[in-house]
């Protein structure tokens, strides 16, 4: 830990001149200044002043090394608008604590875009692609939704257009502003559909989502329509999966093991209600593992597909707070496995359709308790000229609170 607090400049596109009079104080007292090589050139060559150190890429596995090689120094570190808004200051506040940090922020680029924009910054949703790929905007494209989005690149407001235009939301309003803040400055508004154009850097994206006519709705409650998940049949189906998600009860922050993961629906839906749900599937078919991974991209998310057979597959996973086993139930060893994992007051659920799994779900529910219920559920279809009701196989839910 550094002999006295390391200091975080915020500094935007205006460099220099938009710092505060405090901000520039540290910079200028700094004996080692940290920052990305863009950021290190908006701050003057001449000004007194120590070694200066850009960031090596990848920052995160050198960082810790950097910090205890400059120890016992004043180290300034400069850092892209507000540095505890998606931003290196809360990285180093977890690596050092909050005492020795000491925050200067400069107004984040989504205060500066929402000022531009006119749009109430408690009404944005905020979707960073900065080491994400451009799915995870996917949860966020909701009709009437207005998205900031932090740009990873050039590419990104191309990629952003793509999945909008995808999506059918190729009528969306997409604003691409660019050194936001610098005199370098461009704001450039055009339809999702219409956008075909360069852009630079430092850019962030606003989008204010419209549906095309044709276009598919995807909430973010769960029930997903069937057709949204590629799958060989091995899917928990929309009305059972519903049921069973509330169950699971999808708190954020929290972790799910989906144990016989198949198309991932469980695992998806539960990560897409928040975007701090975390989901861990595992999978023994090769196959439908990748077909998970898939579908979870598709949709929007990351879940951690482990391969293998539970139970042996769980051993050293993170220790849950909900978990669905929706296959594998009857295989010795899978429920002291899972209940043995589950942190207290996490939720087990488990799903039967045969007459083996209901065995074991009568036994468990007796050695421990839950709540026991079986759902059918009916569709209408042609029965010839007319229309009738055809029953999907029934399904046991058991579920219980450790």
């Amino acid at each position: 830990m550094p002999a006295e607090p390391l200091t975080v400049v915020g500094i935007g596109a205006d460099g220099w001149d938009g710092l505060s009079r405090a901000a520039r104080a540290a910079v200028e007292s700094a004996e080692v200044l940290m920052g990305s090589g863009r950021q290190l050139a908006l701050v003057p060559t001449d000004l007194p002043g120590g070694l200066r150190v850009a960031w090596p890429s990848p920052l995160s596995e050198v960082l810790p090394g950097l910090l205890q090689e400059y120890r016992g120094r004043r180290i300034c570190v400069l850092a892209s608008g507000d540095p505890t808004f998606h931003g290196i200051g809360t990285t180093l506040t977890r690596l050092l604590g909050a005492d020795a940090v000491r925050v200067i922020p400069h107004p984040s680029s989504v205060s500066l875009a929402c000022a531009r924009l006119g749009w109430p910054q408690d009404q944005v949703q905020v979707v960073s692609l900065v080491g994400h790929p451009v799915e995870h905007v996917h949860p966020h494209v909701q009709p009437g939704r207005r998205l900031l989005i932090l740009s990873w690149g050039a590419h990104t407001p191309d990629e952003v257009a793509g999945l909008l235009v995808s999506r059918g939301y190729g009528a969306s309003k997409l604003t691409v502003l660019e050194q936001l803040g610098g005199p370098s400055e461009r704001v450039r508004e055009r339809r999702a559909s219409e956008w075909s154009h360069e852009a630079d850097a430092l850019n962030v994206i606003g989008v204010l989502c419209q549906a095309d006519a044709d276009a598919v709705m995807l909430p973010t409650v769960p029930g997903l329509p069937d057709d949204a998940y590629e799958n060989d049949g091995q899917l928990t189906k929309r009305e059972v999966r519903a049921v069973t998600l509330s169950r699971l009860a999808p708190v954020p922050g929290q972790l799910l093991w989906d144990v016989g993961g198949g198309a991932g629906s469980i695992a998806i839906e539960w990560s897409r209600h928040h975007p701090a749900c975390r989901a861990i599937a595992v999978e023994s078919d090769p196959d439908r593992a990748k077909r998970l991974e898939r579908n979870a991209a598709a949709l929007g998310v990351s879940v951690d597909v482990v391969p293998g057979a539970a139970p042996a597959a769980l051993d050293g996973l993170q220790s849950p707070d909900a978990i669905f086993i929706g296959g594998g139930a009857t295989v010795a060893g899978m429920f002291d496995a899972c209940w043995n994992a589950l942190r207290p007051g996490g939720r087990l659920v488990v799903n039967g359709v045969t007459l083996e799994t209901e065995a074991r779900i009568a036994h468990w529910y007796g050695s421990v308790g839950g709540d026991l219920i079986r759902l059918e559920v009916q569709r209408a279809s042609p029965v010839g000229t007319m229309t009738g009701w055809r029953p999907a196989m029934s399904v046991t839910i058991w579920s219980v609170t450790k």
